[in-house]
């Protein structure tokens, strides 16, 4: 057996990516999710958007025609590119040099919605950051699963669609979809996976940090029923279950399901219809925000329709990770509470080994192909180390006491 011994040293970086082993790899390019910028109350029933504020939407002018999201770490062009073909929209940006920066690229739709503010409406922008154009649409780079004649595009009233290319005027239609491009300030990271399931009717999502219940709850409602129910679900030992607002709604639509747009592995209850958001229509109060998962779609309905309602808790994505093992593995984490350093002793090789703080932020991660390292850990706190194996996966919290 293999016995070297490895020592990591372990730096704090801001939070990047969570990270748990699965078979399907997903591109993180956004730090954090946005809020929706909705502030003003529209009901007198607790639960609504403007109850809560978490990721408000922030954005600097840089001065040379670009935005940069300090929320989720994204820039963008301030003045779109205009109205043109799906085709030439993804010449445009591959080609396209501002701000000094050649890397511009179409943005997917998780991306292009995220800018969308739902305080306002034609445009759902913050025009103060995004120069008013004459778009009634802008187009993403990701095509509808099941036909690749339509694209996924958000609109200036604050929603997302799949639209026939050809309904552009450029390809003869009669409609103005414009391109607004994007670039990474820094690397997207790859994660293994998009969510984890909890194995207590619940599923991590891995890229936003919220925890989801599985299965919504078995009655459709109203809105105003749909934020009572939803803040008086206890479930899995939680009581801070909500409404999702419409960005967060959205966060977990898969544009390669259809029929329901999930994916069904994780939200093993869903089925197609419309859920409920928390966000209201600013310039027609009387109705609310919801995602059809026949395709993905988010519009609006008048709030005594009856709708579904799938819920959201702020749960960092290691909240519901409980310590052990799914394997035979058997380590030593010594000593552990540590001063700094903790010795690692096990009897297979460890083909992966990652560290997050717990926030669910990974901290560092590693492939040491060995049985027997030192962990370095210059700051206090709590800690979660995963050892992955070709026997299996250990979690094990550590605690550092310097």
């Amino acid at each position: 057996m293999l016995n070297k011994t490895t020592k990591f040293i372990l730096n704090i970086f801001p939070l990047i990516i969570c990270v748990l082993l699965s078979a399907q790899p997903v591109l993180k390019t956004m730090k954090r999710l946005p809020g929706t910028g909705q502030t003003t109350s529209y009901t007198t029933t607790f639960g609504e958007d403007a109850d809560y504020n978490f990721n408000p939407p922030f954005f600097i002018l840089n001065g040379n025609g670009t935005v940069t999201d300090t929320v989720t770490g994204l820039m963008w062009q301030k003045t779109d590119g205009g109205e043109m073909t799906i085709e030439n929209a993804t010449i445009y940006c591959d080609t396209l040099t501002l701000g000094g920066f050649s890397d511009w690229r179409l943005p997917n739709c998780h991306e292009l919605f995220s800018i969308l503010n739902h305080s306002k409406a034609n445009p759902a922008l913050n025009t103060t950051y995004f120069t008013a154009s004459l778009a009634e649409y802008w187009w993403s780079s990701q095509k509808q699963a099941n036909d690749a004649s339509k694209v996924w595009c958000t609109n200036a009233g604050g929603g997302i669609g799949n639209h026939p290319k050809l309904e552009t005027i450029s390809a003869g239609g009669t409609k103005k979809f414009h391109v607004r491009a994007v670039r990474d300030i820094s690397n997207p990271s790859t994660i293994p996976n998009h969510f984890i399931n909890n194995n207590d009717g619940t599923v991590t999502d891995l890229l936003t940090g919220l925890m989801w219940k599985q299965v919504p709850l078995i009655d459709s409602v109203t809105w105003e029923q749909a934020l009572i129910d939803a803040e008086g679900l206890s479930f899995a030992g939680y009581s801070d279950w909500r409404l999702p607002d419409i960005k967060e709604l959205q966060s977990i639509n898969d544009e390669g399901q259809i029929n329901p747009s999930v994916n069904l592995t994780f939200f093993t209850g869903m089925k197609i219809g419309n859920y409920w958001s928390s966000t209201t229509l600013p310039n027609q109060t009387s109705k609310a925000w919801y995602l059809d998962t026949h395709f993905g779609i988010t519009t609006y309905l008048e709030k005594t329709n009856k709708n579904y309602i799938i819920c959201v808790r702020n749960g960092a994505a290691l909240s519901a990770i409980r310590e052990g093992s799914d394997c035979s593995l058997k380590y030593k984490f010594y000593p552990n509470p540590s001063t700094g350093k903790i010795e690692i002793n096990g009897d297979a090789i460890i083909e992966k080994a990652i560290v997050f703080d717990m926030s669910g932020s990974i901290i560092f991660s590693s492939t040491p192909y060995c049985n027997s390292f030192i962990l370095e850990i210059s700051k206090s706190g709590f800690y979660v180390i995963q050892l992955i194996s070709i026997n299996g996966i250990l979690l094990r919290k550590i605690q550092i006491m310097n």
